[in-house]
């Protein structure tokens, strides 16, 4: 007799998927809460601006804010050349997302606004809300980092100034093209390097010669990298009759008629994927000269410094993201019987890269502070300005990558995988190192200002003597940087730049954090007691003291 089965047992429903030992979104939390990026901003002389970066940090951190940074670079630009009835329009079509970016941005000062407030710390407020609300997107600083550094080049010619320096600096965000003294507010972008030159824009074949109209000029040529094309006007580097000259392109003329600005096409980049990079074709565009005929690269500089500072604040950006992501990560994953943040292997790790964080993010401001006085007159803050900016660009970015890919592998696979955000933040870390000068560029730059520009050693020296006796690492380290000072080679000034980078970030910290991060800092990166990786402080080093004052909530 064959035996009656037993009755079929209901089945549970995706038996194999139950989520275990994941952790939870990280949405909502506050990009804010960092010790040092906070104390740094009340140092700086911008402590009245604390409330306002608070409230910026919390809506960074946002479930909303995070997924118009997601979708924006997910949809990426488009470029529409002609429209339907083939008249030629060159517009980029940009996502909601990026539109909702771009306007909290604009809305909270991140562009130009500092340059229309009276107010001392105003420029260090800035750094420090783009400090926080980078934790969003990096395309969309491009734009608002390029408008902040048109306008001490605009001043160069008063009359423009007049005329579009209240609209640059202007809180208001109106995209689309239209006649820029119609509008609210307007974006500048940058059109300097072109294929045969690159950073050596004096090589630059674009042309421009003289209208009937004084002033006014006409340029031909093609640009190579020319972000943000949908900004309202662009500052321009062509060859004038008496040299090299800096010329402002309006997209749409005061007649409403299009510029000539033909978009070749849009680069394909590695990252910076939310924000349009474009090959701009100029054929008879009628251009504005700003500051003297010949005198072009002089015009810039103070533009170039701005933006400098800003690849410094977005990489330090990119650090103290990945960071926060890492930490959050190990505080909910668990590995072989016990939490990752409690293990001591991963807490080198984090606390490594913690210091790394703090480094970053107190020269970021100790640069804005140097930039918001030098506007203010302050000619010794202006030479310490000039030279570790270049510094800073130099070192810091160059840390991105690294620091980004370790932070990436904290979370193990689940930080591969393109739905964590993490390759997108690695995949952004590398460009703040090429953008505004390569490596080469800006130690080269370095040899430069100390060559032709006495004042800038003294500079530095006097800031780093400030710390003097504090420390016997950072004392041994300057007294190495003064000999290479006078033995240095060109071939060696990656070398000496670092050393500068060492030693100025331990100042710092040795004068303003806690003992726990100085003493640390000043071992490994000074004193030698560190291996060729993240992670390899030395069992000396206060990792508890570290990562309490580093990670939101503490170190556990």
């Amino acid at each position: 007799m064959v035996p009656t089965p037993a009755p079929a047992q209901p089945r549970r429903q995706y038996a194999t998927h139950d989520v275990t030992n994941q952790p939870p979104a990280l949405t909502p939390y506050d990009a804010s809460e960092d010790t040092a990026l906070l104390e740094g901003l009340r140092r700086e002389g911008a402590g009245w601006a604390e409330q306002g970066v608070r409230r910026l940090g919390l809506r960074a951190g946002s479930a909303e804010a995070q997924e118009w940074a997601e979708q924006a670079n997910v949809h990426e630009p488009v470029l529409r050349t002609h429209d339907r009835y083939g008249n030629r329009v060159d517009e980029v079509d940009f996502h909601p997302s990026w539109h909702h970016l771009m306007r909290a941005a604009v809305a909270e000062g991140l562009a130009a606004t500092p340059w229309a407030e009276d107010r001392p710390g105003a420029h260090v407020a800035r750094t420090a809300g783009g400090l926080v609300w980078g934790h969003t997107d990096a395309g969309h600083g491009c734009p608002t980092s390029m408008t902040y550094a048109a306008v001490p080049a605009l001043r160069t010619q008063p009359e423009l100034a007049k005329i579009y320096e209240p609209l640059l600096t202007s809180r208001e965000y109106e995209p689309g093209l239209r006649v820029p003294t119609e509008k609210r507010g307007l974006l500048a972008g940058m059109g300097m390097t072109e294929k045969q030159g690159g950073s050596d824009v004096r090589t630059n074949t674009t042309t421009a010669w003289p209208t009937a109209e004084p002033g006014v000029y006409q340029l031909r040529g093609h640009k190579w990298f020319t972000s943000a094309p949908m900004c309202d006007v662009f500052l321009v580097l062509a060859q004038a009759p008496e040299g090299l000259s800096c010329f402002l392109v309006p997209r749409v003329l005061p007649d409403g008629s299009r510029n000539a600005f033909r978009i070749q096409r849009l680069k394909d980049k590695l990252g910076n994927r939310s924000n349009a990079s474009s090959e701009p074709e100029f054929d008879g565009t009628v251009a504005w000269l700003v500051g003297p005929e010949g005198r072009g690269v002089k015009t810039i500089i103070e533009m170039v410094n701005c933006t400098r500072l800003d690849c410094v604040m977005m990489s330090a950006t990119l650090m103290r993201k990945t960071l926060v992501e890492a930490g959050h990560h190990v505080r909910h994953r668990s590995a072989f019987g016990a939490r990752l943040v409690d293990q001591p292997l991963m807490r080198n790790v984090l606390a490594d890269l913690a210091l790394e964080s703090e480094a970053a993010t107190t020269l970021t401001l100790r640069l804005a502070g140097a930039a918001d006085r030098a506007v203010r007159g302050d000619a010794g803050e202006a030479a310490f300005r000039r030279i570790a900016t270049a510094v800073g660009k130099y070192w810091v970015t160059k840390r991105g990558p690294a620091f980004t890919a370790e932070a990436l592998e904290c979370l193990g696979g689940n930080g591969y995988v393109e739905e964590s955000g993490m390759p997108r933040h690695y995949r952004e870390a590398p460009l703040l190192s090429i953008w505004e000068g390569s490596g080469n560029v800006n130690a080269l730059d370095v040899l430069r200002a100390l060559r032709r520009e006495p004042g800038t050693a003294q500079a530095l020296f006097d800031e780093l003597a400030l710390a003097q006796g504090a420390d016997a690492r950072l004392d041994a380290a300057v007294t190495r940087l003064e000999g290479l000072l006078t033995t240095g080679s060109e071939a060696g000034a990656r070398r000496l730049v670092e050393l500068m980078a060492l030693t100025l970030q331990a100042s710092l910290l040795v004068r303003h954090a806690p003992p726990a991060v100085a003493d640390a800092f000043c071992a490994t990166r000074l004193g030698g007691d560190w291996g060729h990786a993240f992670g390899t402080l030395p069992d000396a080093a206060d990792v508890d003291g570290v990562l309490e004052r580093a990670l939101p909530g503490g170190a556990g």
